[in-house]
């Protein structure tokens, strides 16, 4: 359980503290006020990652250096500084030289109204969703994906050359299929144990009209080394990498039609399967439910599929919801309510 965050310099806060219950946590307010910032803030405090940018340095409020996070999870104190020139982990006071034992205390599933971008966006949109539970699953994911970013950006300054030097690219390629095989065989592992829980919560909250399949398509079809051998004329015309993960996508598909041609309510109920799925596929995996972070998503919900992605989530999971107003919640459901309009 997260029972206490403290931001500073995070977005539109200068400071805030906010305290937190088990079971289902309200943070209630207009909009503008920052409750999806304090969900933000819990995910990076717990996965040293944004669910909403890749760049931190977005998230520092304006015209200051860095920003703080600071809360208790479990037993834990966690602590992360974040700035353009510096980074610091803290557990328990003491600083942490890696991040591999911070990681190992707490994992999350973030739900959002922008989530339906899963289905509508590029490649990189899915492949982010990938890599985000991917590396709460395997500990050695998250090594692999920087490994192998690492690596591909130097062999593409390379070959940004006017002539491209083989041999010194050639230098970068057996690290980055070492990573790469890695990346692509964790990918497909995981792709293959979320299809049937997202197939499941999927037929649970659209009754079951049609059927999701989701299929890893993976851009290297040939060991990667070979997959970059055979790319190197297409390597040398466009001076970038054309082949590897990094180019990988998730088919999503209801029946036998692509996603993208769904309406809009079955768009959404595909990405919360998505989510819940992923949220299964943790408890599972560390015998213990994720923290839950749902940005303001059952206001767009009918009430059919928001009875019945109540009815899903994992029972013992604390959940943090921000909402513009609480009369969705059924009376029967005791929430701890965080109100920040008065802020």
């Amino acid at each position: 359980m997260l029972s206490q965050l403290k931001v500073g310099q995070f977005r539109c806060f200068e400071k805030f503290e906010a305290r937190f219950e088990p079971g289902i946590n309200l943070i209630v307010g207009p909009n503008a006020h920052g409750k999806t910032s304090l969900l933000e803030a819990a995910c990076l405090l717990l996965r040293l990652q944004s669910p909403r940018t890749s760049r931190l340095g977005e998230i520092i409020r304006h015209n200051e250096r860095g920003l703080l996070v600071d809360g208790h999870f479990k037993a834990a104190h966690l602590q992360f500084y974040y700035s353009p020139q510096r980074k610091k982990l803290a557990l328990d006071s003491v600083e942490q030289r890696t991040a591999s034992e911070y990681l190992k205390l707490g994992r999350v599933v973030w739900f959002s109204n922008q989530d339906v971008e899963l289905v509508r966006e590029g490649a990189d949109v899915r492949r982010r969703f990938i890599d985000f539970v991917a590396s709460q699953i395997d500990p050695s994911y998250r090594k692999a994906l920087r490994d192998y970013e690492k690596c591909l950006r130097s062999r593409n300054l390379l070959l940004k050359a006017p002539v491209p030097r083989w041999r010194e690219i050639q230098a970068f390629e057996e690290p980055l299929v070492t990573a790469g095989e890695q990346l692509i065989k964790s990918r497909h592992a995981l792709i293959t144990a979320l299809r049937p829980l997202a197939q499941l919560a999927h037929a649970n909250i659209s009754g079951a009209r049609e059927k999701l399949h989701l299929e890893y398509l993976p851009n290297a079809a040939a060991p990667l080394a070979e997959a970059l051998a055979a790319a190197r004329p297409e390597d040398t015309r466009l001076r970038m990498t054309t082949a590897g993960p990094h180019r990988d996508d998730l088919q999503l598909l209801l029946g036998p039609a692509p996603a993208t041609l769904g309406s809009e309510g079955q768009q959404r109920t595909l990405v919360l399967s998505l989510r819940l799925s992923a949220a299964r596929l943790l408890e599972a995996h560390h015998a213990e439910p994720p923290l839950l972070l749902l940005d303001d998503i059952f206001g767009e919900l009918d009430l059919s599929r928001r009875a019945a992605l109540l009815e899903q989530l994992p029972k013992n999971a604390q959940q943090i919801i921000t909402t513009t107003r609480r009369e969705w919640l059924p009376p029967e459901l005791q929430a701890h309510v965080l109100d920040l309009e008065s802020r």
